[in-house]
């Protein structure tokens, strides 16, 4: 898959892609179906998306809400099969542009696009002031076709970023699973850390949460693959998402154990899949308290993980 970070100046053989478009924060069941929808034989299958998200442009100081950095996002999308990735610069230049010069700028001149799909609740240009119908409107004038995606439900749910969000928020990994069709994960670089987990006998990979929606803060069975360096692959683990009260007042970030697995992955970037919340973030009254739960963490993750 190609990511762009622009619009203009593509080459030829990047534009006129079948895309779909939105935000995709978490890449949805609702978003698959608009992605699906996009496919069409014989023609390279692309999304076009916004980074920052236009409510972090318009709203910098609102609480973190985002399921996906830019780098989970592009992974999940790559698994589905895109091809080409554009990922907008959302600026003040392209904030002001109507609907009208949106898409006769980007999405006609620009991405040279043939065919598009948007949700039924899609809005687009200066002041969201564009819909789905005015899209489809001006697309017949400017020569690609649009399709409009229905919204999407699970058991008579509908599937929205803001349902996983509170899912998460509540420490139910799996039923936010069921509207994202995939675990929730973190995706991210190792950084280096205070290195406890390995004087511990739990040597941790840590990762930064910063802008990202905060899941209830505790223990979870995971899933890990490790994406660059020479141990790529897939393994089982158990993380620690928090603040670690234990130590401290620290930033929230999410700490690794990765079951027999030897070696540094300092720098590398993983992908880390939240299975099951075992339980709640706590104080111990001593480290051989702590060391004695944290057995009790893994065991306990073990046996869930083997069982999927």
């Amino acid at each position: 898959m190609k990511r762009h970070h622009h619009w203009q100046g593509l080459a030829q053989a990047d534009r006129g892609a079948s895309v779909a478009m939105g935000n995709f924060d978490g890449v949805h069941l609702g978003h698959r179906s608009v992605i699906d929808l996009a496919r069409r034989p014989g023609q390279p299958l692309g999304v076009v998306t916004f980074e920052p998200h236009p409510r972090e442009f318009f709203a910098p100081a609102s609480p973190p809400f985002r399921l996906m950095n830019p780098e989970a996002r592009a992974n999940r999308l790559a698994r589905l099969g895109v091809d080409q990735l554009y990922e907008l610069p959302f600026d003040a230049a392209l904030a002001a542009l109507t609907p009208e010069d949106f898409a006769a700028q980007v999405l006609a001149q620009g991405l040279g696009i043939s065919h598009i799909v948007v949700g039924t609740d899609f809005r687009f240009g200066k002041g969201r002031t564009g819909g789905a119908a005015e899209l489809a409107a001006l697309g017949r004038d400017l020569g690609f076709d649009v399709t409009v995606a229905p919204l999407v439900e699970t058991e008579g749910v509908e599937i929205s970023s803001t349902a996983i969000r509170a899912a998460l928020a509540d420490g139910r990994p799996r039923d936010a699973a069921a509207m994202l069709g995939h675990w929730h994960r973190v995706d991210g670089e190792v950084l280096h850390g205070e290195k406890r987990g390995r004087e511990l006998g739990f040597p941790t990979a840590n990762m930064s949460l910063a802008g990202l929606h905060l899941p209830r803060f505790g223990v979870y069975a995971v899933k890990v693959d490790v994406l660059t360096g020479p141990q790529q692959g897939s393994y089982h683990g158990a993380a620690s998402l928090g603040v670690r009260p234990m130590f401290g007042e620290n930033l929230p970030n999410l700490e690794t154990f990765i079951f027999d697995f030897k070696g540094s992955l300092y720098g590398e970037h993983l992908s880390v899949a939240l299975v099951d919340f075992l339980r709640p973030e706590l104080k111990f009254d001593g480290l051989p308290t702590l060391i004695a739960q944290m057995d009790a963490d893994c065991a306990r993750a073990r046996q869930i993980l083997t069982a999927l």
